[in-house]
């Protein structure tokens, strides 16, 4: 077995494992940030064209990690320094060294800007995605090493299709899941359950943000224009009607909530148009 057969079944082996300094960092987040949920989202658009398109047999799980780690550098995964990206053991030892055994604090780089859906398909076209399995877990503190670019990735071609009408987004849902962006106040969020999310509904809503999500059908049973949306909430992933007919404005906050026409709760809408040759 060589050395890229072992680095691989390191990898099923140790799945979903991570170094307890990384657990801790995990625990302490209420939630994932709003790149790592752009990821999440693009990622269930891609698994979700696939298997509509036959691309795949079944849902197959892909990597949002990678996206976080990728998307949005100039530089390809691929494009590193020769030397230090070989899968050997010296490599392995050293990364082992700098970033495990003696953790450097730096090692998450700050993004002057979150990453958008868009952003995150945009690199998976360009790159390919690895599977989950063969990746970090989402949220991972750990910076990834050179040799991953030696984990094999599935290529992915397309192009983004993006809208700002509620019908075109309809439209683009009748053959698959619609990416889009959520407006969350709270406590109308939390409290939503089996319910219609109405935006805010008294004077003690706050605004939470908008948040990137999935819709996957309209909801027919509904006297209302209802769509539902797969939301990761609180790093609690779930399934939430959304009344499309509502309308509000938001003055106050800070600049992403700054909404100074009617706009509805939904916004932003894009799709994955995957490529089948």
């Amino acid at each position: 077995m060589n050395m890229n057969q072992l680095f691989m079944q390191s990898m099923a082996e140790t799945r979903g494992l991570c170094h307890p300094d990384c657990v801790k960092a995990s625990n302490e987040q209420e939630d994932y940030d709003a790149s790592q949920h752009a990821a999440m989202v693009a990622v269930n658009l891609i698994s979700s064209a696939r298997v509509i398109l036959n691309l795949d047999a079944v849902r197959s799980e892909y990597s949002a990690q990678y996206l976080v780690d990728n998307a949005g550098k100039e530089a390809d995964q691929g494009e590193m320094d020769q030397q230090s990206s070989q899968l050997t053991f010296e490599n392995i030892l050293q990364y082992m060294v700098e970033n495990v055994w003696n953790k450097r604090e730096d090692v998450q780089e700050e993004r002057e800007q979150h990453l958008t859906v868009k952003d995150c398909l945009e690199c998976a076209f360009k790159n390919g995605l690895p599977r989950r399995e063969h990746w970090a877990h989402v949220g991972c503190t750990f910076k990834a090493p050179p040799f991953t670019c030696h984990i094999p990735r599935v290529p992915m071609k397309g192009e983004v299709i993006e809208t700002k009408s509620v019908d075109e987004a309809m439209k683009l849902l009748m053959k698959q899941p619609v990416g889009a962006r959520l407006h969350l106040f709270s406590p109308e969020i939390d409290r939503v359950g089996e319910g219609i999310y109405d935006g805010p509904s008294s004077n003690g809503s706050s605004y939470v943000g908008l948040r990137d999500v999935m819709i996957v059908a309209v909801d027919k049973s509904e006297e209302k224009f209802v769509v539902k949306v797969q939301i990761c909430y609180k790093k609690k992933t779930s399934f939430v009607k959304v009344c499309m007919r509502r309308m509000f404005v938001q003055l106050d906050g800070d600049e992403e909530s700054q909404v100074k026409e009617p706009t509805g709760l939904l916004v932003d809408f894009c799709i994955p148009r995957l490529y089948v040759n």
